[in-house]
Parts: structure tokens; sequence; C-alpha cells
């Protein structure tokens, strides 16, 4: 057989507990690269007193690239279908923004940090909340054509500093920073989860910087944030466009009450984020905006099972309490396993219509008392004023209602039941540590299935070759499984681990999707199977990832320690039963 590689016995040892390590530490995905290389203190940082030499490749003239004083609203690139024109015009004829002396605007070109803080000199009238030392930034000489506009925007709030008393005024500003600059600066902040808020919206909320997450959600809702071409993708770490520039600035003056709230008439109101405030609604029905955010995973993917996925597309209007995927999590382990089995379809109808209001209830709209769902059995609600929380039975409001273009959704943190179930129609409790071979686990359901093995080292067993074998997990606790499996050629080797099932969490590989993955860790006993017959440790560990209800691919690295060590990867698919 074909050996891949053969490593000392000691390199062997440090991969798996490389590998095995990579399966529970969260997964890192490297975000789109930004022209920023230090992430900007959320403290203003004061300036030094002690002036520096100027470096001689800084600017103190307004670069070439920088519009001209003559403004317009009639630009030639920017045609009457343009996605952003309506932002464009009305700053232009504000004198926000300019165009170049060629009649061009450039709608594509990245704005500095520099001409951003130009930007916010001409469109807000804040006034200073600290003063600038008197040496200022060391890279921004007072003769710099826009020094007035980046010591205006630092006094009033909106930029601030990097250490070293530097401003990097030519740095082209990634949009998480420009819209970190505008809540700053207005004042706005997210008394509800950030988090939450940032992934019921954006498919890439997990590429907001941590300094920036209740900045965005702050911006979020208050309808700041513009994405084009999705308006539910962020691109946090790209750089800020002229476009995206004027479109993020129309919409601050919008919250000022300076500018007027595009219709919802009006192509461009359709890539505003947030809810629904100023009579616009957003463009996605409940389903489409459930579907779109990494914290409905699991009830869209119940309302897929239970048919009820076209019924919340129709005009309604509807009220949805949505359960995050953590309160689905916090179910007994089998519960959604048996929710989602033929037999169980009428009983998860149930309650799913117990989630639904077949009205619209705005948050203004929110009172203590019952109101009737679509089931036909009421929840009650709770409005504490003092607080500002509000209740739905058991479960807690997370958040202000995400406006959709049907109806609302509230995500909430636990499951409703209805009360008109009957006993034998309830999800049975439990505390999930009973024992029950091949249960579903936190990780995903049990499976059985076939995989290839690549030998990494080694070679006195088939698992240090290329070869193929058979796999398995059998659940026994909710955190507990076994997955013993064989690996077929010379010297076959039976591999029988225990394991500790992590729970699921969100990756990102790619920018686009999210999918979930199950990492597991665990340690058993290796047997070989030949003539030289042998016993001894195993260690493993790996990822499981569902693909849809019935299957589940598989990933992991097994080391067995006999005579000598081999290690082998181990790549499959499982049928789920």
């Amino acid at each position: 057989m074909l050996n891949f590689f053969r490593w000392s016995s000691t390199s062997t040892t440090l991969l798996v507990l490389g590998m095995a390590a990579a399966t529970i530490a969260p997964l890192t995905v490297a975000t789109i690269a930004s022209a920023q290389t230090t992430e900007p203190s959320t403290t203003p940082t004061e300036p030094s007193t002690t002036p520096t030499t100027e470096p001689s490749t800084t600017p103190t003239t307004e670069p070439s690239t920088t519009p001209s004083t003559t403004s317009t609203s009639n630009f030639t690139d920017v045609s009457s279908d343009y996605w952003a024109l309506p932002f464009i015009q009305a700053l232009a004829q504000r004198g926000v923004i300019t165009g170049f002396p060629d009649g061009t605007f450039k709608p594509d070109q990245s704005v500095t940090r520099a001409e951003f803080a130009a930007l916010i000199q001409k469109a807000f009238n804040q006034n200073p909340v600290r003063q600038l030392s008197s040496s200022g930034f060391r890279d921004v000489p007072a003769n710099y054509w826009a020094a007035s506009a980046i010591k205006q925007a630092y006094e009033t709030g909106f930029l601030t500093g990097y250490p070293g008393d530097l401003f990097q005024p030519n740095q082209q500003i990634p949009k998480v920073q420009a819209l970190v600059a505008l809540t700053s600066g207005l004042g706005l902040s997210s008394n509800d989860n950030a988090s939450t808020i940032n992934s019921t919206y954006y498919t890439d909320a997990s590429a907001i910087p941590n300094y920036a997450v209740n900045n965005v959600a702050a911006a979020t809702q208050a309808r700041i944030v513009v994405n084009y071409p999705n308006v539910n993708q962020l691109n946090p770490q790209v750089s800020l466009t002229r476009a995206e520039a004027a479109a993020i600035l129309y919409q601050a003056l919008v919250k000022q009450g300076q500018l007027q709230a595009l219709g919802s008439n009006v192509p461009a109101a359709t890539y505003i984020a947030g809810g629904n405030t100023g009579g616009n609604q957003t463009s996605s029905d409940i389903v489409s905006l459930a579907s779109s955010s990494n914290s409905f995973s699991t009830l869209t993917s119940l309302l897929e099972t239970a048919g009820l996925t076209d019924v919340l597309k129709q005009p309604g209007p509807y009220t949805v309490f949505a359960p995050t995927n953590e309160a689905f999590a916090a179910l007994p382990a089998a519960t959604l396993q048996q929710l989602q089995q033929p037999e169980n379809r009428e009983t998860l109808i149930k309650i799913l219509r117990y989630h639904v209001v077949p009205a619209e209830l705005t948050a203004s709209q929110l009172s203590t008392g019952e109101v009737k769902t679509a089931e036909d059995a009421s929840v009650n609600i709770k409005v504490d004023s003092a607080t500002n929380q509000v209740s739905v039975n058991n479960a807690q409001v997370l958040q202000p209602g995400v406006q959709a273009s049907n109806g609302v959704i509230y995500p909430i943190n636990a499951v409703l039941i209805p009360p008109n179930l009957n006993v034998s129609q309830q999800p049975q409790p439990g505390t999930g540590n009973e024992v029950t071979p091949g249960r579903a686990t936190r990780g995903g359901s049990s499976y059985i299935g076939v995989a290839g093995n690549i030998g990494l080292s080694g070679g006195d067993t088939a698992l240090g070759d290329t070869n193929f074998s058979v796999i398995s997990k059998i659940g026994l606790t909710r955190s507990i499984s076994a997955r013993p499996s064989a690996v077929f050629g010379d010297g076959t080797v039976v591999l029988v681990p225990l394991t500790f099932d992590f729970n699921p969490r969100s990756v990102n590989p790619t920018g686009n999707r999210t999918f979930p993955i199950s990492p597991y860790l665990g340690a058993g006993v290796a047997i070989k199977t030949d003539d030289g017959a042998d016993v001894g440790f195993l260690a493993t560990g790996g990822i499981d990832i569902p693909l849809g209800s019935r299957f589940t691919a598989t990933g992991a690295v097994n080391a067995a320690f006999l005579d000598d060590t081999d290690i082998g990867l181990q790549l499959g698919v499982g049928f789920n039963f």
C-alpha cells in the first residue's frame, strides 16, 4: 500500500494534538483583506504633546484624486438607474459631496480616512466633545488639505486616532469603521443583544470585528446601513466606496431629521438594512428574512418540514415569535429529531402555528394581555414598561421587531408549547443524560456509512495507508457517542473510541454561506486483526457536518499507538438513523 508520509513518533503525536485541538477551537475564517492593518482604538487616542517631524511622504496639498469644489447632481458616470442615485443627488444638492473636474463622480472609488473626515465636516454640525492637543496628529501637518476636517471629526467624536499619535489620513476606510464613526459621533447605541441583531440581518455577521459589534447593531437599528447589491451582506472589512459613503451619510441625516426618508417605491430603499421606521418596509417576507439569518436556521428547517413556508410567504400580515437556534438547542436532545419524523408532523405544525399571530403587532401595539395565535390558542404577553422588557408565556423577547414585507418577527429565547397539546403529543421531558444507544447527541444524529482513509504516518496497519473504511456513530447520551469503525487493507484495524460531542457552531469559510459543524474529541482502543494481533491506545478528533436530515459528512484524524504509531485521516458520509 502507498504511504503518503512517514514521520517520527514525536511528530505524529504533535499532529494528533494539533488536529484534536482544532476540532474544539473556534474556526477562524479569514475575512476580506482591508486597507487597515491596525484596529482603531475604541477609545480616542490623545495625540502626544511633543510634536515630531512630519514624514515627507505625507501630502500637504489636496490630492488630485480629491473631488473639485464644483457641486452638481448630474454626474456623467452616475446613470439614471444607478443604485445609489437618490443618495448622491441629495447630498450633491446640499453640497456635502462634490464631483471631479471632468464631470464624473467616480462612485466606485474608495474613500480615505481624510476624505471621510471632510464629508463628516460638511454633513454634520455637532458640538465638540473633546479637544485635540496643540501638537495634533504626527502625520497631519498644519498645512495638510484636510487638517481642519480631521480636527473637527476628532473633536466632535466621529473619528479617533491610532496609537503613536497617528491618524493615517491616506488609509482607505473600511465600511465598518465608517459605521463606527457615524454611530459614535451621533451618540447612537443599542440596548438590545447586538450579536443577535447583527446575525439576524447579515449573513457575514461573524466578520464584524469585536470592537464594532455594538456600533453596527446601533447603525442597523437606526437604518443607517446600506448594502448593495445584497442587503444581507455587510462586507464590513471592505473599503468604503464613494457611493456607499453617500448612502450611509444620507441615512444618518435622515436619522437626524435633516433629510426625508426614501419612499418604499424607490429601488434604493431595498438596500437599506434594519427594521421598519418611517413607513419603509424591507423587500423580504418572513420566511426569506428568517432564512437569511444565522439565528433562525433551526426554525426555517422545521417550517420546511411542516410545510408552512408557503403559508408564511403569503401577504398576511403575520407576527411570528421566533425561537432562536439556542432556544431549540435547550430542548431535550431527542425532541427535535422526534418532531421531524413523519408521524409527528401534526404535532410540529401545532407547535409552529402557536408561534404565529395572524395579524401584525408592531412594538407600539404590544401590550399586556392574551393574544390568539394561528393555532386557536392564546399566548400571554407581558410588557414591563419600567424595564422595557417583553415576554411571551415563559419566553423573553430578545430585540425589537424585525420588519418583513408581510409582518414582523420577534426573536425569543424559548420554544412555546401550546396548551391544547395532549400528553401523548407533547415532547417528552428528560435530562439528556440517560444512556440510549442510537439516539441523537447535541452534535447530531447517529449514523452508519463509508469513508476513505488517507494514511498520514506509520504503515504497520491499514490505518497508516490509503484504504477503505466503514464508519459509524452511535449516540449514547446527549454528549457522549461511541464511534466504532474498521479500516480494511493490509493489517485491517478496528477502532473503538468514545467521544465527547461538542455543541454545534456556525462557520463561514467563503464569506457567502454559513453552515453548522459539530466537533468531537475522544479516545479508545485500536485492535490490529492480522497474524500479529495487537491492542493499543487510540486518540481521535473530528467534525460532523449535517447534510440535510438524512446524511452527515464527517472528517476525523485517528492515531493508533500499536507497535508503531499509525495516523490516518478519514473522510466519509453517513446515513442517519
